[in-house]
C-alpha cells in the first residue's frame, strides 16, 4: 500500500477519466458477480490463447476491464486512484485515456510473446502500472509510504515493482494460471517507450504537457553577438532626440498682469477662476499643507494680483 500527497497547483481540474475508468471496471465486475459469473465474463471479454486465430480481436482491449475477484479489483482501482488523478490533471483526460489503453495493449503484447499458455488474461494491472511509470517520470522524488509504513520515493517504488515482476515472470515461466507477470512488465515498458520514443510521445512532449513552467528546450544559452547590440553612438543619438522632444514642449502661457488703473478710475478686482475656487475649497477642507506645488503657485499669483489693486 502506498500514499501520495498532491501539490496545490495540480488541483484545478477534476480527474474525470479516472472516475470513468474506475466506474467502468466496477460496473463490469458488478455485472460479472451478479448476472453472468466470473467464468463467463472471462471467456467473453478476457484474452485467451487462440483468440487471434478465432478473430476475437476485441479481447485485446476488453481484458483490461475484467477482474478475477473482488481483491483483484480493489487493489487495481486503489493503485489507479493513487497515481492516476495527478497525471490526468497534468495531461488532460483525452491523452490520459489513450496512454492508459496504450499501456494495456503493451501488457497484452508481452503476455502474448512470453506467457502464451498462461490461461485467460484479465485485469487492468498492466495499464495501471504504466500510469505509475508516468507518475515516477514526472515526480520521481515524491515520497510514499509503502504498505503504510516504509517511506520510499516513487521512482524506487516503481523500480521495485518492475524487479519483482521480472523475477516472478522468470520463476513462474511455463506455469498455467496465476498472476500475469509478463503483462505487468509489458505495461510498464510500453509506458516507458511512450514517454521517450520520438515518434510516440517523447519526454519533451511529456514535459510540455505537465510541467508547471514552459519548457524552452535543452539548448545552452548563447551570448548576443556584438553586431546586434546598440552602439554607444546610437544610444547618444537616442538620448539627444529624447531631450529635443522634451524641449519642444512649450510651457503653458502665464496670464499677463492686468494694467494698473488710471487716475480717477476705480480698480476692479479680477473675478476668481474656477481653479482658484477649487484651491480655496481645498484649503478650507484640508488646510494649506494639502496643496500641491502648482496649486501654491496659483494661489500666490492671485494674491499678487489682489495686492496690486490695493
Amino acid at each position: 500500500m502506498a500514499y501520495v500527497t498532491y501539490d496545490d497547483f495540480d488541483q484545478p481540474r477534476n480527474p474525470s477519466a479516472v472516475y470513468w475508468l474506475i466506474g467502468l471496471c466496477v460496473g463490469v465486475y458488478f455485472v460479472q458477480a451478479t448476472l453472468v459469473g466470473d467464468a463467463n465474463m472471462a471467456n467473453w471479454f478476457g484474452y485467451s490463447a487462440g483468440d487471434l486465430a478465432s478473430r476475437s480481436l476485441w479481447t485485446i482491449g476488453t481484458y483490461m476491464f475484467v477482474h478475477g475477484g473482488i481483491m483483484h479489483l480493489l487493489l487495481n482501482m486503489w493503485t489507479l486512484w493513487l497515481f492516476g488523478p495527478r497525471v490526468e490533471r497534468a495531461w488532460g483526460s483525452s491523452t490520459f485515456v489513450w496512454y492508459y489503453l496504450w499501456c494495456g495493449i503493451g501488457g497484452w503484447a508481452f503476455h502474448y510473446m512470453f506467457q502464451r499458455n498462461g490461461g485467460t488474461l484479465v485485469g487492468a494491472s498492466a495499464a495501471i502500472l504504466g500510469i505509475a511509470v508516468a507518475y515516477a517520470s514526472r515526480w520521481p522524488d515524491d515520497e510514499v509510504l509503502f504498505f503504510g509504513v516504509v517511506p520510499m520515493k516513487v521512482k524506487w517504488l516503481v523500480v521495485f515493482m518492475a524487479l519483482i515482476n521480472i523475477t516472478m515472470a522468470v520463476v513462474a515461466s511455463g506455469s498455467i494460471g496465476g498472476t500475469a507477470y509478463a503483462a505487468h512488465i509489458g505495461g510498464m515498458l510500453a509506458g516507458w517507450v511512450y514517454l521517450r520514443a520520438p515518434g510516440a510521445g517523447s519526454l519533451g512532449r511529456f514535459r510540455n504537457r505537465i510541467a508547471s513552467a514552459p519548457d524552452y528546450g535543452d539548448d545552452t544559452p548563447r551570448a548576443v553577438p556584438k553586431s546586434s547590440r546598440p552602439r554607444e553612438r546610437e544610444v547618444d543619438d537616442i538620448v539627444a532626440q529624447s531631450k529635443a522632444a522634451v524641449s519642444r514642449v512649450r510651457p503653458e502661457p502665464r496670464p499677463e498682469p492686468r494694467p494698473a488703473p488710471r487716475p480717477g478710475q476705480t480698480a476692479v478686482a479680477p473675478q476668481p477662476s474656477t481653479a482658484l475656487d477649487a484651491v480655496l475649497d481645498k484649503i478650507a477642507a484640508e488646510g494649506m499643507s494639502s496643496l500641491t506645488q502648482a496649486e501654491r503657485l496659483l494661489l500666490d499669483e492671485w494674491s499678487k494680483r489682489l495686492r496690486d489693486l490695493t
